[in-house]
């Protein structure tokens, strides 16, 4: 699943769209490293979104094209 998509489905960010241009500014890293929005993401990948000052650090647990909000915090673990 593209990092873009799974962003917006695990409600990390709230639209594709600017999960998209996040990943365009390289304000997403992961593993440590800036990504395109093209990105295959995997089970086990640790995403860290650059929020100005703040920054939010999460490991993926599982991938799915589609969830609930209620379910969509069993997608990520934050660290």
């Amino acid at each position: 699943m593209r990092i873009d998509k799974f962003l917006k489905v695990s409600r990390l960010i709230k639209r594709r769209t600017v999960a998209n241009e996040a990943c365009d500014a390289g304000r997403i890293l992961v593993n440590g490293k800036p990504v395109k929005a093209s990105y295959d993401v995997r089970e086990g990948d640790v995403i860290e979104i650059l929020f100005g000052q703040k920054s939010v650090k999460a490991e993926v647990v599982s991938l799915a094209e589609t969830t609930k909000k209620e379910d969509a915090k069993e997608l990520i673990r934050y660290l």
